[in-house]
């Protein structure tokens, strides 16, 4: 079973920036999309970035411009690189792997808090 594990959260003042990581357990990325998702208080759960197994990226509107996804194949891990952060980004990123017709992995997440 690979597991993910997220790292990077914290607290940073409106316009800063951090910079996620997600390290799996083996190397999963040549057959697994890779997003980060995040989940506000009272909120849905939503796709903020993915990379698909053959490198393609997408991001929200939301955060297009600002945020960065990418992945270190030697270190199995992925990257999530937030700049300008605004308040509205405070919420819990958490990590996902998915593969067609397979169960979807999820990291334990990790908090970002932006203050005004």
């Amino acid at each position: 079973q690979v597991q993910l594990v997220e790292s990077g959260g914290g607290l940073v003042q409106a316009g800063g920036s951090l910079r996620l990581s997600c390290a799996a357990s083996r190397n999963i990325f040549s057959i697994y999309n890779m997003g980060w998702y995040r989940q506000a208080p009272g909120k849905q759960r939503e796709l903020v970035a993915a990379i698909t197994s053959g490198g393609s990226t997408n991001y929200a509107d939301s955060v297009k411009g600002r945020f960065t996804i990418s992945r270190d194949n030697a270190k199995n891990t992925v990257h999530l690189q937030m700049n300008s952060l605004k308040p509205e980004d405070t919420a819990v990123y958490y990590c996902n792997a998915a593969k067609v017709l397979y169960r979807d992995i999820w990291g334990q997440g990790t908090q970002v808090t932006v203050s005004s």
